[in-house]
């Protein structure tokens, strides 16, 4: 399946935001959208968590069994989500999140067996490992400072 039009200009900005160890605002970024879309949309609220997830648990070290270039397609696609300007601008009331769901759905479907990878890993955690895992700190800055530390979450 070929990726939507307007998501192919997402992708070196994923790459320069992995690179430049840009994560954590992304994904604090992802939570604040998502909140906003409170009980709407169900699905991509879904699919949101599933990356989002996977992207801390990816910052934290806990999680490496992902291509890299499966990781910059994750990342491309939540910047779409967080991006004000996309193929239908957010603000437009009942289509503004259209092609953001498209875009998601797309990223979903085509890392299909990478999150399937990931959902039967963070299964298989105990439930205060997971707790650990999936614990998002008060700010970017504090999750960038656990990374920089080279502090594991404890158990």
């Amino acid at each position: 399946m070929k990726a939507p039009w307007s998501f192919a200009r997402f992708l070196p900005l994923a790459e320069r935001l992995l690179n430049r160890g840009k994560l954590p605002a992304l994904i604090f970024a992802v939570v604040r959208k998502s909140q906003g879309t409170a009980g709407r949309f169900s699905e991509l609220k879904a699919n949101v968590r599933l990356l989002q997830e996977l992207c801390l648990a990816y910052w934290r070290g806990e999680y490496r069994a992902i291509n890299p270039r499966s990781l910059v397609m994750i990342v491309a696609g939540l910047l779409y989500f967080v991006s004000p300007i996309d193929a239908i601008p957010d603000w437009i009331p009942g289509i503004g999140l259209l092609d953001d769901i498209a875009v998601l759905a797309w990223v979903v479907n085509s890392l299909e067996k990478e999150l399937a990878a990931f959902k039967a890993w963070r299964d298989s955690l105990r439930p205060e490992k997971l707790r650990v895992v999936e614990r998002l700190p008060a700010s970017p800055r504090a999750l960038q400072l656990e990374h920089n530390s080279g502090e594991k979450p404890t158990m």
